[in-house]
């Protein structure tokens, strides 16, 4: 065989091995994409069917849901991560064959266009589950929306057993982290982080951090006082980051990094003001902010459990027993 052509048969075989090592790469990643429960064991277990929907972007058959004729009052939440989606109040019969909603739950979903390029799809807003679609114009209610949701992708929870949540904002440097111990606690049923305080509407990441917009980055706290109080995480967040410094926690200077807490009564505010109190006695100089809260501006997505996401420490929050 001539020198030339036993090269030539050479790279071909050497290009085939590369196309099939790229491949077999390419068909791992897909896969490890298209199995989230696999690699995100906090979600529910679904069942095949409820994956084909939920997943994989399936239909369930019109008329054939459990919560079509569903009229009892309470929420309906995502079946993959029990966020709360939709109250019973919205809901109204479309005659479409599945359950319709002329509103939801603020910040629970996410709006894209959907592959067909003509509707919209709706998908839970914290994980990404398909819903189902979104039309406009139809005149059904006063506000002019259907949400039209596959059962299959909802639980219910019914007002008699619907647990009386409350809230909590706290700034204190970087909110990655901040969140991050929070979260932890027993009682807590959900965090958000964003931007509180400010003087804009809507603002981004890029506009806290460079153009003055007199944000804070703040964390929503979601948690059951059956289980934990106020008062309590409170002193957690007083004892996760250092409440001294001012406009800065760590290595993160600037006024977004400043130590807030944005109370949404008078019972919040004077517990916050008990506890400086308790800290300034024991000879703490407390740079804390008390405000009263505004509007919560959630971050981009992510920012969103940024340390459970990527595996990661915080940096500049650690626990340091101050009580």
């Amino acid at each position: 065989m001539k020198p030339g052509v036993l090269l030539m048969l050479r790279a071909i075989f050497w290009g085939v091995l590369l196309v099939l090592i790229i491949g077999s790469f390419v068909s791992l990643t897909i896969m490890s994409e298209e199995e989230p429960m696999e690699s995100n064991p906090s979600l529910n277990k679904l069942t095949p069917e409820e994956e084909r929907v939920i997943v994989y972007k399936g239909t369930e058959a019109p008329f054939s849901g459990k919560y079509l004729d569903h009229k009892e009052k309470g929420t309906y939440n995502c079946k993959r991560c029990d966020a709360p989606l939709f109250r019973s109040a919205a809901k109204f019969d479309s005659g479409s064959g599945w359950p319709s909603f002329d509103d939801e739950i603020p910040g629970a979903l996410k709006f894209e266009t959907d592959a067909d390029g003509m509707r919209t799809e709706i998908t839970c807003a914290r994980c990404g589950a398909h819903l189902g679609h979104v039309f406009k114009g139809e005149g059904f209610t006063a506000k002019n929306t259907r949400h039209c949701v596959n059962s299959i992708c909802l639980d219910f929870v019914s007002a008699a057993d619907e647990v009386a949540t409350e809230k909590a904002y706290f700034a204190g440097g970087c909110f990655w982290g901040v969140e991050h111990l929070l979260k932890q606690t027993d009682g807590v049923l959900s965090t958000s982080v964003g931007y509180m305080g400010g003087h804009t509407s809507n603002p981004t990441y890029k506009d806290v951090s460079y153009k003055n917009t007199g944000h804070a980055e703040a964390v929503e706290v979601v948690f059951d006082p059956t289980k934990t109080s106020y008062e309590e995480l409170t002193r957690l967040f007083f004892e996760i980051h250092d409440p001294t410094q001012v406009d800065r926690q760590g290595p993160d200077v600037g006024k977004q990094y400043r130590s807030a807490i944005f109370y949404t009564d008078d019972m919040q505010k004077q517990t916050a003001e008990k506890l400086i109190g308790i800290l300034t006695g024991k000879g703490y100089d407390v740079a804390t902010e008390l405000v009263m809260a505004d509007t919560f501006w959630e971050a981009e997505d992510y920012h969103q459990d940024y340390y459970d996401r990527t595996g990661k420490e915080p940096y500049c929050h650690v626990y340091q027993k101050r009580f």
